[in-house]
């Protein structure tokens, strides 16, 4: 018991002595210390302080900057509405609207006469041509000061064919009849070109449609049994333009078409 009290006394007077001696060394290293050493935790503060308003201002910024960016489309909006309101569009669209009267269906009739025809088409030039499978064979008809109507008749062997009447209220700039023959396709991309989109359609039905304000549709394109009988029409002028005859072997897969047909002029 003597020498463990003897040992704490010795500790206690160890820890006094070190104590003693060391608080000068230990109060000094802190006031020697450097300046920007004591101050960091100050200068991080106000870092931070500075960091925030900068932060604030460059959040005022973007508000700023958003808010300008949402107005901007609500002017461009208005410029365009009021361009589509404008009185020139109106105008413009009420003149190609008079431009273009409701037309009158065509009239047509059908003849037992097949021989007769056939016969004597095969001595007129280009009066008998071969409309091969999925191909459409189009005859352009301008209208002509000296005649009022015009006037269609044609046959074929063996097998049917489709036939439809357009009317192109374009200017007429050749007085001259053409005939274009082409593939399905390429006939629906010079239509997409020239007179506007065209829609498909069976030509079981009634083929197609026109979204063309050029382009107006007389007798849709049907399959016509042009090989049982002879089949014919007319048609009255409604203003200049030109015609559109179309005879569609688009649906045939195998077999082409020998066409009889002529086109003429009727006072």
């Amino acid at each position: 018991m003597e020498r463990i009290d003897a040992t704490s006394e010795l500790q206690s007077r160890l820890s006094s002595l070190s104590f003693s001696g060391f608080s000068g060394i230990t109060s000094r290293q802190c006031e020697n210390r450097p300046a920007d050493t004591r101050l960091q935790s100050t200068d991080l503060s106000q870092s931070l302080s500075q960091d925030q308003v900068n932060m604030n201002e460059s959040t005022e910024k973007t508000t700023k900057l958003s808010e300008g960016n949402d107005e901007a489309p609500t002017e461009t909006v208005q410029r365009e509405g009021t361009d589509e309101n404008s009185p020139g569009s109106c105008q413009l669209s009420a003149e190609v609207k008079a431009q273009m009267p409701p037309l009158d269906p065509p009239t047509t009739w059908t003849s037992a006469a097949l021989k007769e025809l056939k016969s004597k088409l095969r001595g007129e030039k280009d009066s008998v041509v071969t409309v091969y499978r999925g191909d459409i064979m189009t005859v352009h008809v301008p209208t002509v000061p000296e005649a009022k109507k015009v006037c269609w008749e044609f046959a074929t062997d063996g097998y049917d064919i489709g036939f439809g009447i357009y009317f192109d209220w374009s200017p007429v700039t050749s007085r001259s009849i053409t005939v274009h023959i082409s593939e399905s396709s390429d006939d629906e991309d010079e239509e997409e070109e020239l007179e506007g989109p065209v829609m498909n359609g069976d030509v079981e039905k009634g083929s197609k449609s026109q979204a063309n304000s050029n382009l107006a549709e007389i007798l849709p394109v049907y399959r016509q049994d042009s090989h049982l009988s002879v089949h014919g029409g007319s048609h009255d002028f409604p203003g200049e333009g030109t015609y559109l005859l179309k005879f569609d072997n688009s649906y045939s897969l195998w077999r082409n078409k020998t066409l009889y047909y002529r086109v003429y002029y009727s006072a």
